[in-house]
């Protein structure tokens, strides 16, 4: 009944990442627009899918993978060191604001 052959297995990996992502990191994404999150979300869902087609889920699965090398050195280094924003709070905010070049002033509008 059960079964992880299809591409279904990837549809839910990769949905599940995306969830966790959005409750867990939601808050760095607050002024991103609602197309651009879902068209990331869509992009990243066809990418991992092709490449499962193509390539083999192996593959597909070592890609998804090493996606998780880039956020820490983001988030655990390069945000921190060169830019002094904490890259798990996004704090001080006026410093992430200007580092997404958002709007610092959220309250005029």
């Amino acid at each position: 009944m059960w079964t992880t052959e299809s591409l279904w297995f990837e549809i839910a990996l990769v949905s599940i990442i995306y969830a966790l992502g959005n409750i867990l990191m939601g808050h760095f994404e607050e002024r991103t627009p609602k197309l651009r999150r879902v068209g990331k979300y869509l992009l990243t869902l066809l990418i991992v899918c092709c490449i499962s087609v193509f390539l083999g889920r192996i593959v597909s699965m070592i890609l998804l993978a090493s996606l998780i090398i880039p956020v820490l050195l983001v988030h655990g280094y390069y945000l921190p060191k060169k830019k002094g924003i904490n890259g798990w709070t996004g704090e001080p905010k006026s410093k992430y604001y200007e580092f997404r070049k958002w709007d610092k002033d959220i309250f005029s509008k």
